[in-house]
């Protein structure tokens, strides 16, 4: 309680065990110096080993009437003394804190006004800097909400403030989560949050200590904390119903969900053609039909046709080659109109029948197992509106990693970064939610695509895969790229797209200014 006899609006809750005094006097520091005031700082001694920081911690709370302090007659770790400091707290919400990093000025008085705004929000995070030598190496800009990302890697992190009557519900912190205990406990309390915030701003610095989570030199730190991640994850996954399995992805704090394909599901995938020709690793091919083959040879246990819209000019042999692979799962579609990508997929579209509607361009080759399956599995997920793949140039640099749409551009997130590049905090590692997809390929529902309108016939070349991306958005549904569905896509990697004046206005009169950030914090 405050010194008034009310409850603040924050506990700050900070589990302590044998801190450095220099650091956790920064800490401490931090949090006192604070412009918003309405808080109280819960702090748990787990017993630690030198009487200095109990003294330490006695003298703070000696100072300042805000300050509450519990000692623990045996160290229990940091699950049972952060559920200390949550059996003390009185506040509204609760505020993680580590003993050794740093609240920025200003931080709490940024997250009020936030909460102010939206009385609705459970939980809300902030960007982040990791600090060494007080020195700030890096920041982590954070994307808006993205709870697949949140399966595959604890992004949230610091700052991270939560309504405390929901996490008392969902039972605190678990101590068969110690090591990931906070990714557990947003995992949880996420699942029933009415509203999530992102504060788009670095209002903690998260400092490297040797042998800390922060500290990335070490890869066999806290190897314990990898297990109980990939556990928290699995619980969850049980919990909201999703079938997958948890495995441990490229890096320590990584994870990559394995998905069943849906067997029996009918998928529809539609390919505008051409019938061009031309050379891949020096020998001549014609795209769509080595498209069409590397889907049939790579798919299984799916109800698959192939629904291929080809202009006049496209060679017999093509349409007879394409029959010989696909059989009886081939449609063929003539287009005889002037081009227009748009109507060409629009029409295959209603040439088809697919519970699943997968569009590809022809000059394509899938090369990860199962792509078809992969692609539409996320999609059991009713917020899930879109879901897109990994595409490489034939140098295997990335042609497609997710669309920026903002920060001044519509462009291909790590366009032509090389394959084994991890991105910006694991980028690259994880499947994640994105402000677009490109129309290269991209999975959806057929009731998503119907209730979206289809392709507008408006975008007869450009920006017609960010229309539709962007008319799924307006659904309330996410879309997600998926760092395990690997194609290749051989569109030639020295050709800059021409993109009309007339292309900029028409999209951004629907979908409005380029200029504000990313939402989902990807870079060009």
């Amino acid at each position: 309680m405050t010194a008034e006899g009310r409850s603040p609006l924050f506990s700050v809750i900070t589990p302590v065990y044998d801190p450095p005094l220099d650091v956790f006097r920064e800490t401490a520091t931090s949090l006192i110096e604070q412009s918003f005031t309405d808080w109280e700082w819960v702090l748990v001694d787990d017993a630690s080993p030198v009487g200095t920081v109990r003294e330490e911690l006695v003298a703070l709370a000696a100072r300042d009437p805000r300050i509450r302090v519990r000692t623990r007659s045996s160290n229990g770790g940091i699950v049972a003394a952060s559920n200390d400091a949550l059996d003390e707290a009185t506040g509204e919400f609760a505020v993680l804190l580590d003993h050794d990093d740093e609240l920025t000025p200003g931080a709490l008085e940024a997250v009020a006004a936030a909460l102010a705004a939206d009385p609705a929000i459970d939980y809300l995070y902030s960007d982040e800097a990791v600090v060494e030598d007080g020195i700030v190496r890096g920041e982590f800009r954070k994307p808006d909400w993205s709870p697949e990302r949140l399966r595959h890697q604890m992004y949230t992190s610091h700052l991270s403030v939560l309504r405390l009557d929901l996490v008392r519900e969902v039972g605190g912190f678990h101590p068969d989560a110690v090591g990931a205990q906070d990714h557990d406990l947003v995992l949880r309390v996420t699942e029933r949050a009415r509203a999530i915030r992102h504060l788009p701003e670095v209002l903690y610095h998260w400092r490297v200590v040797p042998g800390s989570t922060a500290d990335g030199r070490d890869a066999d730190a806290k190897p314990y904390a990898w297990d109980a991640g990939a556990r928290a994850v699995t619980a969850s996954l049980e919990r909201v119903g999703i079938d997958a399995v948890v495995a441990k992805g490229p890096s320590r704090g990584y994870y990559r969900l394995l998905r069943p394909s849906p067997h029996g599901a009918s998928v529809s995938v539609i390919i505008p053609t051409m019938g061009s020709r031309g050379l891949v690793r020096g020998d001549p091919r014609y795209f769509v039909v080595e498209m069409v083959r590397s889907l049939v040879e790579r798919s299984s246990g799916l109800d698959v046709e192939y629904v291929v819209v080809y202009d006049p000019p496209t060679p017999p042999r093509v349409l007879d080659e394409l029959r010989a692979i696909a059989g009886a799962a081939l449609t063929l579609v003539p287009f005889t109109e002037r081009f227009n990508f748009s109507e060409k997929c629009n029409a295959g579209f209603v040439a088809s029948r697919g519970d699943y509607v997968v569009f590809l361009n022809d000059d394509m080759e899938a090369i990860s197992d199962d792509p078809l399956g992969q692609l539409v599995a996320p999609l059991a997920e009713e917020s899930v509106g879109m879901t897109g793949a990994r595409l490489l140039f034939e140098s295997t640099r990335h042609q497609h990693a997710g669309i920026v749409y903002g920060s001044g551009t519509i462009y291909p997130a790590y366009y032509r970064t090389a394959m084994d590049h991890p991105g910006a905090f694991g980028d690259l590692w994880v499947n994640r939610e994105v402000s677009a997809l490109t129309g290269a390929c991209m999975a959806l529902r057929r009731a998503t695509f119907e209730e979206a309108g289809g392709f507008s016939e408006a975008f007869p070349l450009n920006y017609n895969d960010i229309d539709l991306c962007m008319k799924v958005r307006s659904q309330g549904r996410r879309l997600v790229w998926l760092q395990n569905v690997i194609l290749f896509h051989f569109e030639s990697i020295s050709r800059e797209t021409a993109v009309s004046p007339d292309e900029i206005r028409l999209v951004q009169s629907r979908w409005g200014s380029m200029r504000p950030r990313d939402v989902y914090g990807l870079t060009p």
